[in-house]
């Protein structure tokens, strides 16, 4: 979404029309608003435009997709009983629309531009589910994952088996990539990532390999955690700005990265987004296993003309390298 939203005029004319969830739940409109990003940035892949709360609304998880705020739970999950409602997880029943929308974006991109699938990660989707919307603290989270164990395990493999799920439905409908968005991992200690966290992500990337399909692995403010996030075994991690890549790439070791321009960045003089660019770039020297990008998403006061420079700057220095 953050490539596509809130920015771009070609996303606000779609969203003055319809909510957030009538665009994802309607192919024709999530494949316009991801094949229309593609074309006006010029970028080399395009992400598909969905909501990582999509698979939990499918199975009956009462939200809403809140302007300003992202997406908030009716009724947080607290108690066993409503772990042990929520409901197993049919791609092709409880969220085809999207998997409609993976085969609309590849027909009309064609075998040019590579198409990047994503889910949220089971931490990411367990603290919305605790919390009721993104939080700062997490303490809900937290005192459940401390105080409840075992209700803590029976949430994130029921939350593992719905992402493995849904992310090996998408590579079957077409995607080229996927993407797991850990997002909110970087709020953890790298005890508590490696004994409440790590098995599950391990346990979906395990399950995705040998699919002939890149996986990433993505969270922010995980400078802490990079080591162990390195076990888990995915093909690409993705960092944000907060560690320069040269010294994330020492503590990752021989693995591809991605990343690491702060967003913020993009509402500087372009004089100072080139750089900062050059540094990355400098940085990276040429090394196989770079793809340039935010370290997170787009903000939505960024220009696009801005954005559309960048790309084409980060092209035309690495062809040069080439």
């Amino acid at each position: 979404m953050r490539q596509a939203g809130r920015y771009l005029e070609s996303y606000q004319k779609v969203r003055a029309k319809h909510d957030v969830l009538t665009i994802c739940k309607t192919p024709e409109l999530s494949a316009r608003i991801t094949t229309d990003a593609v074309m006006e940035l010029g970028v080399d892949a395009g992400i598909l435009f969905a909501d990582i709360m999509l698979p939990l609304e499918g199975i009956g998880v009462k939200l809403k997709l809140v302007d300003g705020i992202g997406p908030v739970i009716e009724t947080p999950i607290e108690i066993k009983e409503q772990v042990d409602d929520l409901s197993e997880f049919s791609p092709g029943e409880h969220v085809p629309y999207v998997l409609d929308a993976v085969q609309l974006v590849k027909q009309q991109l064609g075998e040019k531009v590579p198409l990047i699938g994503f889910s949220g990660a089971p931490f990411t989707l367990a603290s919305y589910l605790i919390e009721g919307s993104p939080s700062r603290e997490f303490t809900r989270t937290k005192r459940l994952m401390y105080d409840q164990p075992q209700l803590w395990s029976q949430l994130l493999s029921k939350l593992s088996q719905i992402v493995t799920a849904y992310l090996l439905a998408q590579i079957k409908a077409g995607v080229d990539s996927v993407m797991l968005f850990d997002s909110w991992s970087g709020c953890l200690s790298p005890a508590d990532y490696r004994d409440f966290v790590l098995p599950y992500n391990q346990k979906i990337l395990a399950e995705l390999s040998g699919k002939n399909v890149p996986r990433v692995l993505f969270g922010v403010g995980t400078a802490g955690i990079l080591s162990e996030m390195r076990e888990a075994d995915s093909d690409v991690f993705g960092v944000d700005w907060r560690l320069p890549i040269d010294d994330a790439w020492q503590v990752l070791g021989e693995t591809a990265i991605q990343g690491n321009l702060d967003p913020a960045t993009l509402l500087a003089s372009e004089k100072l987004i080139n750089e900062r660019t050059r540094d990355i770039l400098g940085r990276v020297a040429g090394k196989l296993g770079h793809i340039f990008n935010l370290g997170h998403g787009v903000l939505p006061e960024t220009k696009p003309e801005k954005a559309k420079s960048l790309v084409q700057f980060v092209q035309e220095s690495t062809r040069k390298k080439r």
